[in-house]
């Protein structure tokens, strides 16, 4: 059985409906912030959403900053860090690691921003990043240098997902490029016809980790 939900949508009745954890909090915030943005998102919707009073959910979170902090953990646990190429040099890991955290993003663009300005604490985001620091140990880096390596990777992604989700949520339907014939067709504009807004991830990320030359361990 189903009953009306306080917006007005269909929430599971109180018998059909699951227990409340955590998990499925954050799982239905997550999908709220997908669906609809940021912008629209209230523990009012939520609580609808979930068929509970939304002050049922605070006996789970503190608040709603605590709520995005678990959504924006929630996004990292899909790069599935265990599974990074950890045997490999830290260039290999590093790539990798940025690659599966670009693909988590943009499945998510709306939340490309509560992921941005959270910090990620959970066990398994620590435990990565103390064997990312080994791993730049190994090869020769002081664990200082080592973790302005891996923040200069980590920002570097994070802004080409915020870039990429931005023209996703509509931008690019809003530009007003000129086209070829144009009075202000210029080189620029041909360059932007021959490539693609999110085709230069790849370029960048090589020229980044191949920019930390072994020398640079000593400084």
């Amino acid at each position: 059985m189903t009953r009306k939900g306080r917006t007005g949508g269909t929430a599971p009745s109180r018998r059909d409906r699951a227990p409340l954890t955590r998990d499925s909090i954050v799982a239905a915030a997550l999908a709220l912030i997908d669906a609809d943005g940021l912008a629209k998102f209230s523990m009012r919707r939520l609580g609808a959403a979930l068929g509970v009073d939304p002050m049922a959910v605070y006996r789970h979170v503190e608040d709603q900053e605590a709520l995005f902090d678990a959504v924006a953990e929630a996004i990292f646990d899909e790069l599935q860090v265990a599974t990074l190429p950890w045997e490999g040099t830290w260039r290999e890991v590093s790539q990798e690691y940025c690659r599966r955290l670009r693909d988590a993003l943009l499945r998510h663009p709306n939340a490309v921003t509560v992921f941005a300005t959270r910090p990620i604490r959970s066990r398994t985001s620590i435990d990565a990043g103390v064997k990312m620091i080994d791993k730049l140990r190994e090869a020769g880096f002081p664990p200082g240098r080592g973790l302005q390596i891996v923040r200069c990777l980590r920002e570097y992604t994070l802004g080409h997902a915020l870039s990429v989700a931005v023209l996703r949520l509509g931008a690019a339907d809003r530009s007003r490029k000129p086209r070829a014939g144009d009075p202000g067709y210029n080189v620029l504009a041909e360059a932007a016809d021959a490539t693609e807004a999110d085709d230069h991830f790849e370029l960048g990320l090589a020229a980044m980790v191949n920019g930390f030359p072994p020398e640079e361990a000593a400084g």
